[in-house]
């Protein structure tokens, strides 16, 4: 017995404009923002690739599609017609955006680069770019969205994507917070490093060596200490500026790690904290004690307890 096939939650966005106006920095962004990207596919292809099997019901699906004069099988009215053929489709929103360029700027680009326009042949660039404005005329004129790159350099145009698309992006940045030790070395990869040995230490506090930043009796103890609650807050307020400046500038995830000497009390109890005040702010970090995991943690701190 035939059963109804699942309601597909699926986005695409057909991207195509003229060579050279940043087609393949846009899908880029996009890849950055969540969305599946393609570059170069036979549209032609497009009813074959959207009968794949659909995503899980609780999952949307984003799927960027770059295609332009250079794709095999490329005629701007069938590509035109096909859309329009599943647009209609349910569960399926379907955009076209075109990124257009001036041809001053389009020629001092391929001339910059060294790179020959692919419909130049034996002839000049700028006859290449008026014969491949009046190619794609009738794509430029279909498009949902145009945005004209001629004055705009590789950020400016990631900013207009992220812009344009960022606020339905299937994923947002990814936060992790990472606690650890510096007597073990620094995380490999850390955007931003908060330092906790100017607390005291509660490794030479008596019952609390053997315990961790996550057992009460060592959080108490460190809150007891003058130091930590008002630069906590500092960092709070400072990551509650800077972690929508990075999700502003397209970045897909942010590290931040805290230390102190072994990893195991000060970082690992002021991680929780920040977590906690990031999440109250509307963010969702990940927490991850790196140093908990390993039977070095408990190696001997410096006599200094710095």
């Amino acid at each position: 017995m035939a059963t109804d096939s699942p309601v597909r939650s699926r986005r695409i966005l057909l991207l195509t404009g003229m060579l050279g106006a940043g087609k393949t920095t846009a899908l880029r962004e996009l890849e950055d923002l969540g969305w599946e990207a393609i570059d170069n596919f036979p549209v032609r292809l497009l009813d074959r690739l959207l009968d794949s099997p659909a995503p899980p019901q609780d999952e949307e699906e984003a799927l960027a599609i770059g295609f332009d004069s250079r794709t095999r099988g490329f005629v701007p009215a069938e590509v035109i017609a096909r859309a329009a053929a599943i647009g209609d489709r349910p569960g399926l929103a379907l955009t076209s955006l075109f990124l257009d360029c001036g041809a001053a700027e389009l020629e001092r680009r391929f001339n910059e680069t060294r790179r020959r326009h692919p419909l130049a042949q034996e002839r000049p660039v700028a006859d290449a770019i008026a014969a491949e404005r009046e190619l794609l005329a009738p794509l430029h004129a279909w498009a949902d969205m145009l945005i004209d790159t001629t004055a705009l350099n590789s950020n400016e145009l990631q900013q207009r994507i992220r812009e344009s698309f960022g606020a339905t992006a299937p994923q947002g940045m990814a936060v992790t917070i990472t606690s650890f030790g510096f007597s073990r070395g620094m995380p490999p990869v850390a955007d931003l490093v908060f330092d906790m040995r100017f607390l005291d230490n509660p490794h030479w506090v008596p019952g609390l060596r053997e315990q961790t930043g996550l057992d009460p009796a060592v959080g108490e103890h460190i809150r007891n200490d003058p130091g930590f609650a008002p630069n906590l807050q500092r960092i709070l307020d400072l990551l509650a500026d800077l972690v929508p400046r990075y999700a502003a500038r397209g970045k897909s995830h942010l590290a931040i790690a805290i230390g102190c000497t072994g990893g195991k009390h000060r970082s690992v109890f002021t991680a929780e904290r920040i977590a906690e005040g990031l999440r109250r702010r509307g963010f969702s970090p990940t927490v991850l004690h790196r140093n908990l995991a390993l039977r070095s943690a408990a190696l001997p701190e410096r006599p200094d307890g710095a």
